[in-house]
């Protein structure tokens, strides 16, 4: 019994301390930087169902288990990706939310982490299904997802040699920097920009949430139960949205205020294999 207990634990304690962990940093950031309650109340309910997707891991049986069923999820994923150029609040020419349940939640940080960590299981469609996500990206336009997907397809090329995945990456490359010059938004209090407004009042705060994010990206890229695939993807996508978010006016996932990239990493780490259950 006791065994199994720790088995249960260890299968899940690397991926809910990898969410954990920015989301208490960020939730602390918002208190102390006075965020209005909804925020830290959003924050936290995300956390919650988040922690809760990892502890049970529904979506680590069914139709993950079936590649045919993981392809269709693929391409539900991408036609959601793409939902908010047809459906979603436009501004400036920039469509990269869905509004949900009185929530704008910016769906690329919802579906990439979960998409990749799929890809990585099909390793026949993988750069496909990437390089169709980056097109997405494209016509939002979208750099962090743009940057996101690049680095996943780094992980792809790191993890298994393949020249098609550096033709993704170089691709994903290109198409963030133009995303960059026509896609970029003022910055939203508590959402972007965060880290520069911390450090000058609350030094140690902000490194803290660094340290946060750095921990978070080594929990993914070597602890969790996932394949050597799925880590270097997915610690990708965490680098390439963290990375966008220093150079311009994108959002700071997890440690600022935002569902959509708690429920996105949440969904991501909860879907470990069988044998990892």
């Amino acid at each position: 019994m006791g065994d199994s207990v720790t088995a249960w634990f260890k299968a899940r304690a690397a991926a809910m301390l990898a969410l954990a962990l920015p989301c208490l940093a960020g939730l602390t950031y918002l208190i102390a930087a006075g965020a209005p309650s909804h925020y830290v109340t959003v924050n936290a309910g995300a956390l919650a169902f988040g922690l809760a997707m990892i502890t049970i891991g529904p979506i680590q049986i069914g139709v993950l288990s079936n590649i045919k069923a993981r392809r269709v999820l693929c391409v539900t994923l991408i036609a959601l990706m793409a939902l908010p150029i047809v459906a979603g609040p436009s501004i400036n020419g920039v469509s990269r939310w869905l509004s949900v349940g009185g929530l704008n939640l910016h769906i690329g940080m919802v579906t990439v982490p979960l998409l990749m960590c799929l890809a990585a299981r099909d390793r026949d469609y993988a750069i496909p299904i990437t390089l169709s996500a980056i097109l997405i990206s494209l016509m939002q336009p979208g750099a962090a997802s743009a940057f996101a997907l690049m680095l996943a397809a780094v992980g792809f090329y790191y993890a298994w040699d393949d020249w098609k995945a550096g033709v993704a990456a170089i691709t994903g490359f290109m198409v963030g920097v133009f995303a960059s010059l026509r896609g970029e938004l003022p910055a939203q209090p508590f959402v972007e920009r965060i880290l520069a407004d911390v450090v000058a009042v609350q030094p140690f705060l902000a490194i803290a949430m660094v340290l946060s994010l750095f921990v978070s990206f080594f929990l993914m890229l070597h602890f969790i139960p996932h394949s050597k695939a799925e880590r270097f993807a997915m610690a990708g996508t965490f680098a390439g949205f963290s990375i966008a978010a220093f150079l311009s006016n994108y959002p700071h996932i997890l440690i600022g205020y935002g569902a959509a990239p708690i429920l996105g990493y949440g969904l991501a780490l909860s879907a470990r294999p069988r044998s990892a259950a």
